[in-house]
């Protein structure tokens, strides 16, 4: 059946290195030449690198950093700049054509065509909705508007320009006027805006229910993923005061491996080795870091050292692991319905993965009673299971593992549960966004076990910051701590011990 009738109508400063202060030997003459440069351990003003005014006066540094304070307190806030020109005209005349081709199309046939099929249909339409509107287009505008008509009505709208951007890593819409992405580490105010906030949440439903799940006033929360494996959360009124607010976290088309992260400094050639060696062996791994780190960029470029012969299960609510084997099978939970029934969490499905003959399992991340399950799993024979979770330090990790365990209603004394970690965790991954938008290995820590009732850790890898360049970009070196790995007896049953060993050493 046809869709498509015809009907008418309507940088710091540098003072040099302290040396100790010279003698008064010397004659007079000396003493005035001496001052006239300003002695030896103190160099003359006009060699420090300092910022000076428009007259020549040297700032304090003190003062130069409290202007930049002053200027941040009084800054107006950013404004995006108006689509200009060519992309400007294209999207007012959209608004004109739009109402009138929908009245020519029937929005359930035309949901089962493609992309492409879709504007094959529009473009006869579209050239006689133009000439009814006295507009005439050039090829290439014809072109543009067929692509956001087509964007409109079977994918995301404004969202689609945002996707397709390679550059961009994420997408924060707040409510219709506002829309914020990541390029390159830094926020940055988006020029595109939505209709109104009927048509955001249009779109925003049309994200959840893509994959099973609803979004409303009675379920103001959710969480999805687009087709390319992209997360997505929902947020809507009356819990979001501004309007619909859509979260995405974009993946990258093209797996990243440990050896691309080395290339891009986010780890030394040693760490690299260490980490190859870690996810080959079978090391119970933990990956932690903050919001938008790279946690789970961690977590899919370890996933490449797994054997191809193992069977991988990963758990999570909204599934996002891109593993990168071929025996592997992603599991995801499933949220109450409208009755508060059928729940399954990611305790239930880490019990039910035991019963399915896994290798390792993989948890996209952990927030509560089910990291039990995971610590569980670890010990009864599933070596090489990893999971992420929120923390500031392998410390602060080991402290919220343990804090997680107590959610639960499990009845254990917390030394049990201490040494149930210690016994559990192999290695403690710490992955950190620094303030010029890279991201860093900032710590590869092993859990050695217990001591008293405090599990012991030991460094192996360690960044430290050393200052940053005239771009603001930071500047630090890895440093190798030069300790033997107490998990160097599991590498030596892969046959890895000695890459390991002199990784480490």
């Amino acid at each position: 059946m046809s869709a498509f009738g015809r009907k008418g109508g309507g940088q710091k400063p540098s003072f040099g290195v302290a040396r100790p202060m010279q003698g008064g030997s010397g004659t007079s003459g000396d003493t005035e030449a001496k001052d006239s440069k300003g002695g030896e351990q103190f160099p003359p003003i006009d060699s420090l690198d300092l910022p000076a005014e428009d007259d020549g006066s040297i700032i304090p540094p003190e003062a130069d950093a409290m202007s930049k304070l002053n200027d941040r307190a009084n800054a107006v806030a950013e404004a995006a700049e108006e689509a200009q020109g060519f992309e400007a005209s294209v999207h007012k005349i959209k608004e004109q054509v739009l109402p009138r081709l929908l009245e020519r199309v029937d929005p359930e046939a035309a949901s089962t065509l493609t992309k492409t099929e879709l504007a094959e249909e529009f473009r006869p339409i579209i050239s006689e909705v133009l000439a009814e509107l006295k507009i005439t287009l050039n090829r290439r505008e014809q072109f543009a508007l067929e692509k956001v008509l087509v964007d409109e009505l079977l994918g995301l709208g404004p969202l689609e320009e945002l996707l397709s951007d390679p550059d961009i890593n994420d997408i924060m819409v707040n409510g219709p006027e506002q829309t914020y992405v990541e390029r390159k580490g830094k926020l940055e105010l988006s020029k595109i805006k939505f209709r109104d906030e009927e048509h955001l949440l249009q779109i925003a439903q049309r994200i959840c229910n893509s994959v099973g799940r609803r979004v409303d006033q009675t379920t103001p929360l959710a969480d999805a993923r687009l087709a390319d494996g992209s997360r997505v959360n929902v947020i809507v009124p009356p819990l979001s005061l501004r309007g619909t607010a859509i979260s995405i976290r974009k993946f990258s088309d093209k797996p990243i491996t440990i050896d691309m992260m080395k290339d891009w400094d986010s780890m030394s050639d040693k760490m690299a080795t260490f980490l190859k060696v870690a996810g080959a062996s079978r090391f119970n791994t933990v990956i932690s870091g903050g919001t938008g780190s790279g946690k789970t960029t961690m977590l899919n470029a370890m996933s490449k050292m797994i054997d191809p012969g193992e069977r991988v299960l990963t758990i999570e609510d909204a599934a996002e692991l891109r593993l990168q084997q071929p025996h592997w099978l992603p599991l995801e939970t499933r949220p109450a319905n409208l009755e508060g029934k059928g729940e399954i969490s990611i305790g239930d499905l880490v019990k039910n993965a035991l019963r399915m003959r896994p290798d390792r399992i993989i948890l996209g991340e952990i927030r509560g009673a089910e990291c039990f399950d995971l610590l569980a799993a670890m010990n009864t024979g599933h070596d090489g299971s990893m999971c992420t979770l929120h923390s500031n330090s392998p410390r602060e990790c080991l402290g919220r593992m343990e804090n997680m365990v107590m959610m639960g209603d499990i009845k254990i004394p917390k030394e049990a549960i201490s040494k149930q970690i210690a016994d559990s965790v192999d290695l403690i991954i710490q992955v950190k966004r620094l303030r010029d938008g890279s991201r860093r290995t900032t710590n590869i820590t092993e859990v050695i076990g217990m001591e008293g009732d405090v599990i012991v850790t030991q460094e192996l890898f360690k960044f430290e910051y050393t200052g940053e360049d005239d771009n603001g970009k930071i500047i630090g070196e890895y440093r190798s701590m030069g300790l033997r790995p107490y998990t160097l007896d599991k590498a030596k049953a892969f046959g890895f011990e000695q890459p390991c060993l002199e990784a480490c050493l």
